[in-house]
């Protein structure tokens, strides 16, 4: 029988922005071994002040994986993930394939900025992302601080937002997964849980389109909205190496993955927190 890992000093790590806003990095800890409630309690906080933390020099398995994320939360299981598996596989070349399927006609490469699990009624609040191949150089991923997008935005175009839902529409992915599910609409800008600060949010790799607006209103909305996410100043990039380990507020972020890496088979694993289903939310 394996010997369950010694527990950590409470919190003998440090914490590094990587950008003023958004984005840190955290050394110092072995996610492999057993976390401290003090240690969970300082990661959690560390992942809603920064948006989103990462930790280089880690040797996680599947299973040291799930456990890791599921100190944070009850796990999400994706329908493309293989049944009773909470290990999402990201795959570059299936990923390349969906997307040409998908967006050759409703997005252009460079626009597909998006958030996990968003087509869900009550989307995961988490997200705990490791490398398991990468290419030589290239293949970094953008987080946009959605707050601050949300802030860019002009006084006008905040009022013409007030009380406007966008949709999240996932249904045939879902469909073909065996996932039946319908539509949903979220607020475009929403309010943060526990910061209350206000979040726009919107994915732009499942069609959106503002609701009770002209097509060609929605459409230039959507396109401000995209110019706020694709700002350098709101954004924090990665670079990835192998041993790495991202962990995101799947709420209070955007993100991006640069394809610029050709036929190369990047591969990473992806364990999704599910979120706690509040009356409001439904």
């Amino acid at each position: 029988m394996a010997t369950a890992p010694l527990l950590q000093a409470a919190t003998d790590f440090t914490i590094r922005r990587v950008q003023p806003t958004i984005g840190a990095e955290i050394e110092g800890i072995d996610l492999s071994r057993k976390l401290s409630a003090e240690q969970v309690a300082a990661i959690r906080t560390a992942v809603i002040e920064h948006k989103v933390v990462f930790f280089r020099d880690q040797s996680l398995d599947n299973e040291s994986h799930a456990a890791f994320a599921a100190e944070f939360g009850p796990l999400y299981t994706h329908p493309s993930a293989r049944k009773d598996d909470n290990v999402h596989v990201v795959h570059a070349i299936a990923a390349r394939d969906d997307y040409a399927k998908r967006f050759q006609r409703d997005v252009l490469p460079g626009d597909a900025y998006h958030t996990d699990t968003s087509w869900r009624l009550v989307p995961t609040w988490g997200v705990v992302l490791r490398d398991i191949d990468l290419p030589e150089v290239g293949g970094d991923t953008l987080w946009v601080d959605a707050n601050l997008a949300y802030e860019g935005l002009s006084d006008d175009v905040k009022q013409r937002l007030v009380g406007k839902y966008v949709t999240h529409n996932f249904v045939e992915e879902l469909n073909a997964a065996g996932h039946p599910y319908p539509i949903v609409a979220h607020p475009v800008v929403r309010t943060h849980r526990e910061t209350g600060k206000k979040i726009l949010w919107v994915n732009f790799s499942e069609k959106p389109q503002i609701l009770g607006l002209e097509l060609s209103e929605s459409r230039e909305l959507l396109a401000e909205i995209l110019r706020q996410y694709k700002r350098p100043e709101f954004q924090a990039r990665f670079s990835w190496r192998s041993g790495t380990v991202a962990f995101w507020d799947n709420r209070a972020t955007v993100h991006y993955a640069v394809k610029n890496y050709g036929d190369y088979p990047r591969k990473l694993h992806r364990i999704l927190i599910a979120d706690e289903p509040l009356y409001g939310d439904l």
